[in-house]
């Protein structure tokens, strides 16, 4: 089943961080992205934030737009040292992904606090995260995912 895909523009991405950075009201010491969606956002918040402590964290729960069976969580980084650490990810939309982050991350390490923050957040997710800026309104097809290919990709760009 084809779902209903939105282009996510660069221009309204930028403005939506803008946005997340303005809700944001405690402090952390480093940013932790959920790869691949939380990269880019984990990337521009350490350079808003002047933080050098920018971490990635894999996880692999779709395949295309299907939901896989399990979650896989790899490539832990050390976080030892951080006492708060930021949490993101483009979207929360089953809220499985941020859940089972959390749950290695405070089995490894227990001393540390996480924050959560996305774009998007549906609230049928079985977690809201500690900040977002807007809930989706299909599938969202990011400027992240299309705009290095030259072939067309089907997708309903939004009335502005």
């Amino acid at each position: 089943m084809m779902k209903n895909k939105i282009y996510y523009p660069y221009q309204e991405y930028r403005e939506d961080l803008k946005t997340l950075t303005q809700k944001i009201d405690q402090p952390f010491d480093a940013i932790l992205g959920i790869a691949r969606g939380g990269l880019s956002m984990a990337q521009m918040l350490g350079e808003y934030y002047d933080l050098r402590e920018v971490y990635a964290i894999n996880t692999i729960g779709y395949e295309d737009t299907e939901k896989k069976d399990s979650l896989e969580v790899f490539n832990i980084p050390d976080l030892k040292s951080a006492k708060q650490v930021l949490i993101v990810d483009d979207i929360v939309d089953s809220g499985d992904t941020l859940v089972e982050v959390l749950k290695v991350l405070n089995q490894k390490y227990p001393k540390v606090t996480f924050l959560t923050a996305s774009i998007f957040y549906k609230k049928t997710a079985c977690m809201k995260p500690t900040w977002h800026v807007k809930e989706p309104q299909g599938w969202i097809a990011f400027f992240w995912s299309i705009d290095l290919f030259e072939t067309s990709v089907i997708v309903e760009k939004r009335d502005e």
